[in-house]
């Protein structure tokens, strides 16, 4: 039977297909109860980083704040899993607003796509022949020709995940930047990527688009050959996510600094 508890807000709870998380769903919904996600004032999440921007979608510009919990491997985005200190967490902790980037794919059969991205926007050669891309900013060719496998365009929240590991910066979560990382550059080989302002409108165009096909994707929504891929941060849509006291996403973005 479930326990009601006077002290927390209406909670829904989603979970992944692990099952961990579906075991843990079980528990608290036993123990807590839990609402439909549209009566919601707080979703719980849990699982992994993938569950978390799949909520954080799913709930764009709902107001709901996502309160997740790692049962999944890595979950920078989530806290620790505690069950029994559920409604005390909630309480107790902070909010985070987070604004996706909006990407527009032209691809080759004249077809025109949009897709949202809380992460990362990336660029990826579909076969063997490395990718042929010209980088405008703002109006301006400032890369005529990178020879490459793809090119990452990461927010701060997002510097941390695939753009790390592509050797990209990490960016502090309140900074107003967007990171611009190359995937094995081949020409100019010596480039590492770029800072840019958050508001920077980033086009990309994808030369011998036929000869050298390239997939564009925003998250986990992928379009294939891609012709122009255009990317601006969409200040009118965001998610709200919560964090346990002093684990926040910007003292999570320090620590990430100082691992070895």
């Amino acid at each position: 039977m479930a326990t009601t508890t006077t002290d927390m807000p209406p909670v829904a709870f989603v979970a992944s297909d692990a099952p961990e998380a579906q075991a843990a769903l079980r528990e608290l919904k036993e123990r807590y109860g839990g609402v439909e996600m549209a009566d919601a004032e707080i979703v719980v999440a849990l699982g992994g980083d993938g569950l978390m921007l799949q909520t954080m979608h799913e709930l764009l510009s709902t107001g709901k704040r996502i309160y997740g919990m790692n049962l999944g491997s890595v979950g920078f985005l989530m806290n620790d899993y505690h069950p029994d200190e559920l409604p005390g967490k909630l309480a107790a902790a902070e909010v985070t607003e987070i604004h996706p980037l909006r990407m527009r794919v032209d691809d080759v059969h004249g077809q025109t796509h949009e897709a949202l991205a809380f992460n990362e926007v990336s660029l990826f050669r579909q076969t063997h022949q490395a990718a042929k891309l010209r980088i405008t900013i703002d109006g301006k060719v400032r890369m005529r020709e990178l020879v490459a496998d793809g090119i990452i365009i990461a927010t701060p929240a997002g510097s941390t995940a695939y753009n790390l590991s592509a050797h990209g910066p990490i960016l502090p979560i309140a900074a107003p930047l967007l990171a611009l990382t190359p995937l094995s550059p081949f020409r100019p080989r010596r480039w590492r990527g770029a800072i840019l302002p958050d508001d920077a409108v980033v086009a990309i165009e994808v030369m011998e688009a036929d000869k050298r096909p390239v997939a564009a994707v925003a998250d986990n929504r992928e379009y294939r050959d891609a012709k122009l891929v255009s990317v601006v941060r969409d200040d009118k849509r965001f998610a709200r996510l919560m964090f346990d006291p002093g684990r926040s996403l910007a003292e999570r973005i320090i620590d990430e600094q100082f691992l070895y």
